[in-house]
């Protein structure tokens, strides 16, 4: 088996580093015991080595070594099968790191740049119809591009923070990681913020075209060395569910289950609907119905 070439053309969107680092950190993380290896003291680095990867794997050290270093160009898809199960990767890290290999592809770098998706207006009619649960649409760069009455008044120090920007288009990334009262409103602000990170890094996987992202990274980067540590970590995570606490300005602290649904729109844009739910007879439910009472109350018509 011929080694992987390499990407040389200086291309912007040229991902050798993010293939480099992200292979590397999988395989510091993977101790021998975990694939059958025995374990000996004298090992100088945590985690495999990259002839044990190799052997995994079912190709050399010299083809190995050379896909860690980014030159990923040209490999088979049922090679990067045989790398992910090496590694122990899971489903979303194994579908990050096939993401890499499409984008090193010549084809892919010479597409155009994609533009960001228009919400249908079916699309946010089916978000305001959903008045008893707060419930919203992300793009892949975690901004809500669409949401109803219910989400922007539990999210409303997010909406109205300097964050959200000329638009008004609340951020994820850029609320938890530049708004210094983020923590006040997230009861596991680091929990989240690694999962808002890890959903970013896959997405970059996904699309290195999209220029805004890479802005978005620059400037997290630049000002917030929380992020910079959270980004060096290259987890991916490309369904975001479980449980979200919040201290609610208003009502005090809410418990609710979210839910992530995909939207296929066009373009590959990734756009998924989220859906948040409180346990029926918990205070949180009450709190959240309180929550909506107000906000039906704020946004009805006067009588006629």
């Amino acid at each position: 088996m011929a080694p992987p070439s390499g990407n040389h053309t200086g291309d912007p969107t040229d991902n050798r580093s993010d293939i480099r680092d992200f292979l590397t950190s999988r395989r510091a993380k993977l101790a021998p015991e975990r694939v059958g290896l025995p374990t000996s003291r004298r090992r100088r680095v945590p985690g495999l080595r990259r002839e044990e990867v190799a052997a995994l794997a079912g190709v050399s050290t010299e083809w190995y070594t050379r896909l860690e270093k980014g030159h990923i160009s040209g490999v088979s898809e049922s090679v990067l099968e045989a790398v992910a199960r090496a590694l122990l990767l899971n489903e979303d890290e194994r579908t990050y790191l096939l993401d890499l290999a499409r984008a090193a592809r010549p084809a892919r770098r010479t597409s155009h740049r994609r533009k960001d998706v228009n919400i249908p207006s079916s699309v946010q009619w089916m978000v305001d119809s959903m008045s008893m649960a707060p419930a919203f649409v992300c793009n892949g760069r975690s901004e809500l591009v669409a949401s109803n009455a219910l989400c922007r008044a539990l999210y409303a120090p997010m909406f109205d923070s300097d964050t959200a920007g000329d638009r008004g288009c609340a951020s994820f990334p850029r609320y938890f990681f530049l708004d210094p009262g983020s923590p006040d409103l997230f009861v596991d602000w680091e929990e989240g913020a690694r999962a808002t990170v890890a959903v970013l890094r896959a997405e970059a996987g996904r699309d290195p075209h999209d220029r805004a992202l890479r802005e978005l990274v620059g400037e997290l980067s630049t000002l917030s060395p929380d992020f910079r540590t959270m980004w060096a970590s290259h987890d991916v995570r490309i369904r975001h569910e479980g449980i979200k606490r919040l201290n609610h300005p208003e009502v005090g602290r809410l418990e609710m289950t979210f839910r992530s649904l995909n939207l296929p729109l066009p373009q590959r844009a990734a756009h998924n609907l989220i859906i948040y739910t409180a346990e029926p007879g918990t205070p949180s439910e009450d709190r959240l119905k309180l929550l909506a009472s107000w906000t039906a109350a704020q946004t009805s018509p006067p009588p006629g």
